[in-house]
């Protein structure tokens, strides 16, 4: 009799299966078979499904679906193969042990992963500040229906209704009772989404990012002067008009200095060879919105040099010549002279012209980077004129030497009256030039020194005495000669000093008698004078006497 059974009801527990597969559905939460075991079945709303009595294969009483579905674990748990959504309902394992009758109710779910998500009906361009149908975004064959979220840049979306504005939808397949998601994104776009990437996931699953080209209109130009620096006559100045819409506008017009120039499908005008008269105002400005303008101020650089004289020029020794050096110029300037590459500390000024003047004169003028040059090659030409001749007994006495120093240009020739040895010629600089000429005389000579070029000539002569009387002269017995005659001079000189000096103290003592009395001292004056010019002469005679 079964009217002592105890019948007991535990708490309904709920699990979980993956469609398609096998879903194991647990006896009494898994626990251990109680040792009185009898029988244990399987049951649900509509009919048993399998039974097994105690040490017993497992039998299946289902006729309906489950008939090749089912089976029953070592443990007690069902088995349902191929797991569709019909399987979602309660099962109930009845255990029998003893004088007990217990039951377990299990709620079985069954879920499924979306099998994708992906965006669709994606829009061409956003347009900033316009609600935009952005894309579609759908996931299928769920359970439960999936949950779709948007990001950008990988933040998720948030509806507010105005820029954001997210509508969901979800259709049930009528075979499988699986679930398709999709989910519509309006969106108003900002500048910042021109490189945005779009997304959209559902559970742990995300779609490709997607990026659009963000369109708006152009709300600020800009015109910009390409240069390498400052711009210079002769130049080439580009101009560049950029503005901020996307896309950009492709046709502009150009006002150059009052023309206005149409310029299609470029952003860029270029003006050619500059000259000072484009300095001024430059605009660029949309061919549809001439308000939408930009302009910028050129200036444009210049730097004129003229010199006169310029070439060579020739021209006669103790001339003048104006040196004019006219600049035009839009900054300040920097001038600096060189004579043959060397540095002049300034100008040159060529008020009375020496040999000394020629050269080749260049003026460099700079203004920043800009640089003009300007040149001319001077030479100074002259009858050529001795300045001096001299001559003096060589060092071992057997020979004398004579110098002629001579100024002029083209460079003159120097030719002597006698033949010599060691002719010496020094460098031609500044157009002086000196010629020595040694020579052994054996009598009393005029020796006439000629220096000549194509405009003319000058001569000079010197007195050479004979070496051998002055040899003989030298060689007397203990120089007794000499010495007398050096005597004789030295007291010509003193008796000619002495009484100099004594007519220059008695006239100094009758000036002062004259200053007493008052006396006119004219007279006194002329005699000292003449005086002075006696005892030069003298000393001049004397001094010619001493030469050797």
């Amino acid at each position: 009799s079964h009217a002592g059974l105890c019948l007991r009801m535990s708490g309904m527990d709920t699990v979980i299966g993956l469609y398609g597969e096998t879903v194991e559905v647990p006896c009494n939460n898994g626990a251990p078979k109680p040792k009185d075991l009898f029988m244990t079945k399987w049951k649900y709303d509509d009919g048993d499904l399998l039974t097994q009595l105690k040490d017993q294969d497992a039998s299946v009483i289902a006729t309906d679906k489950y008939k090749d579905r089912v089976s029953m674990a070592e443990n007690s748990s069902l088995l349902i193969a191929a797991a569709t959504l019909k399987d979602e309902k309660t099962f109930t394992c009845m255990v029998v042990a003893g004088a007990d009758i217990s039951e377990y109710p299990v709620k079985l779910l069954i879920h499924k992963a979306p099998t994708g998500v992906e965006i669709t009906t994606l829009a061409t361009e956003l347009e900033i500040g316009k609600p935009t149908q952005l894309g579609q975004c759908s996931t299928s064959d769920a359970n439960p229906a999936a949950s779709i979220t948007w990001f950008k840049n990988k933040k998720p979306l948030v509806a507010d209704g105005k820029g954001i504005i997210i509508s969901s939808n979800v259709k049930v397949d009528e075979v499988t009772g699986l679930t398709t998601t999709s989910s519509t994104l309006q969106y108003s776009a900002e500048k910042g989404d021109t490189k945005a990437l779009f997304t959209c996931g559902a559970l742990n699953t995300l779609s490709s990012p997607v990026s659009f080209t963000v369109t708006y209109p152009t709300e600020r130009i800009s015109l910009h002067v390409i240069s390498k620096g400052p711009l210079m006559e002769g130049d080439n100045v580009t101009l560049k008009c950029k503005a901020d819409g996307n896309p950009p506008p492709t046709s502009f017009n150009f006002h150059i200095l009052g023309k206005v120039v149409k310029v299609e499908n470029s952003d860029s005008y270029t003006v050619t060879n500059v000259t000072r008269e484009s300095t001024g105002e430059y605009k660029c400005s949309i061919i549809d919105n001439a308000k939408m303008e930009d302009s910028k101020n050129i200036t444009i650089n210049y730097l004129n040099i003229s010199l006169s004289p310029s070439g060579k020029i020739i021209k006669s020794f103790g001339e003048g010549l104006a040196l004019t050096l006219q600049t035009h110029a839009s900054g300040e300037l920097k001038v600096s002279w060189t004579k043959d590459n060397g540095k002049l500390d300034s100008s040159p000024k060529f008020d009375k012209l020496t040999y000394s003047d020629s050269g080749k004169y260049e003026v460099v003028v700079t203004m920043g980077a800009l640089i003009k040059k300007a040149s001319f090659e001077l030479v100074v030409e002259g009858v050529p004129v001795i300045r001096r001749v001299a001559k003096r007994r060589g060092e071992d006495g057997q020979h004398k030497v004579l110098t002629c120093e001579a100024e002029g240009s083209p460079k003159p020739t120097v030719a002597w009256n006698v033949n010599g040895t060691s002719a010496d010629e020094s460098p031609y600089v500044n157009g002086k030039i000196t010629h020595k000429l040694t020579i052994v005389p054996t009598v009393n000579l005029t020796v006439v020194c000629t220096v000549s070029n194509e405009l003319g000539q000058d001569t000079r002569t010197i007195n050479v005495s004979t070496l051998f009387e002055e040899v003989r002269m030298d060689k007397q017995d203990e120089g007794d000669t000499t010495k007398l005659v050096v005597g004789v001079i030295v007291g010509l000189l003193l008796a000619t000093v002495a009484v100099g000096l004594a007519y220059w103290l008695y006239v100094k003592k009758s000036k002062q008698g004259s200053w007493k009395t008052g006396e006119k001292e004219e007279g006194s004056t002329e005699e000292s004078k003449k005086l002075e010019e006696k005892i030069e002469e003298k000393l001049e005679e004397n001094s010619q006497k001493v030469e050797v």
